[in-house]
């Protein structure tokens, strides 16, 4: 069976489009450590449903704005 395709993000580069938010500011608007948006950033880790919409919330944009799925 062929591996899924790798869910992709635009959180750091929102950040910078943010005035340069800090990944710890981020973190405390979502209610989640810094640990977590670096792992969101680096591709290791896909934030619950909850969080993805608290993201985008964040930067005043859809989810599929900071997210992607495939090609």
């Amino acid at each position: 069976m062929a591996k899924p395709p790798p869910i992709t993000n635009r959180v750091s580069e929102l950040r910078e489009q943010a005035g340069g938010m800090s990944q710890a500011a981020l973190a405390a608007a979502i209610g989640v450590t810094r640990q977590t948006i670096i792992a969101i950033e680096q591709g290791r880790y896909s934030p619950s449903l909850e969080s993805a919409f608290r993201i985008s919330r964040v930067f005043g944009v859809g989810v599929e704005d900071v997210f992607g799925w495939g090609d």
